[in-house]
């Protein structure tokens, strides 16, 4: 399903529940000279139910997919912080190092900016990033065990720890991006709206009544929070992105 964009969809999501509901419509009208005021009342309770269910789960996967967004954003500013504080213990690296240390980390923090700027699409690219970035941070721990045996004290202890706390900022930033809404609520949630497509066309047809207005404009409300659900669940597609500009200003910020 994440190979296909957001409003794709959405239009197709749309377009079916018409669809069914034409179909619940036609069977309505085939039926409903037979139906009686007790299965009419029935037809109405199951519509209601369903209207019920849906909103539990539009609320639910909203609810996760927002969760998951401002995770990642949570994410973003923990791996600049990271950066950021290592940048700043590189000025208690020894001269000798220094330099180095410092060329290093930029190279990492410009990987990193670029890694977030990679589409759905380049996956290939994206990896290739994140092995370079890893590559780089290698150097660097290799850097870090260099200074703390020449000079064991806490202050290159702590340009140490400063990328330790970097790399796990990175492996959990990259987790969270890949961390989505599972397809089966998604399944769950589509199959419930199309259901209740052709159950108000039926409905409407056994009681004698078009499909007003509110019915349509109910559709598309629908198919609008979907739209933000799916979009929200994608952090490299779509319309809602997450906020890099914290990444940004630290590199930015890394000059030398």
């Amino acid at each position: 399903m994440y190979d296909f964009p957001s409003y794709f969809i959405a239009i197709a999501l749309l377009g079916l529940m018409l669809v069914v509901m034409q179909l619940g419509i036609l069977v309505g009208k085939r039926r409903q000279a037979r139906e009686t005021e007790d299965s009419k009342n029935q037809a109405n309770t199951v519509q209601g139910s369903l209207l019920g269910m849906l909103a539990l789960l539009l609320g639910f996967t909203f609810s996760l997919s927002l969760g998951r967004y401002d995770q990642r954003s949570i994410e973003v500013v923990n791996e600049a912080n990271a950066i950021g504080t290592a940048w700043l213990r590189t000025d208690l690296v020894a001269d000798a190092r220094r330099d180095d240390a410092k060329t290093l980390l930029h190279q990492y923090g410009l990987i990193r900016l670029e890694t977030s700027q990679i589409s759905a699409a380049n996956d290939d690219e994206r990896d290739k990033l994140i092995a370079k970035a890893e590559a780089l941070f290698d150097s660097l721990w290799r850097l870090a065990s260099t200074e703390a045996r020449e000079i064991s004290n806490p202050v290159t202890m702590g340009f140490a720890s400063s990328l330790n706390d970097m790399i796990d900022a990175l492996s959990a930033r990259d987790a969270a991006v890949n961390r989505h809404v599972p397809e089966l609520v998604l399944f769950l949630l589509f199959g419930t709206f199309i259901l209740l497509g052709a159950v108000v066309g039926y409905s409407s047809a056994i009681s004698n009544i078009r499909p007003g207005v509110p019915v349509y404009a109910m559709m598309i409300l629908i198919v609008i929070l979907v739209f933000l659900i799916i979009d929200l669940d994608r952090p490299r597609r779509g319309l809602i992105e997450v906020d890099q500009s914290k990444l940004l200003s630290t590199v930015a910020a890394m000059k030398f």
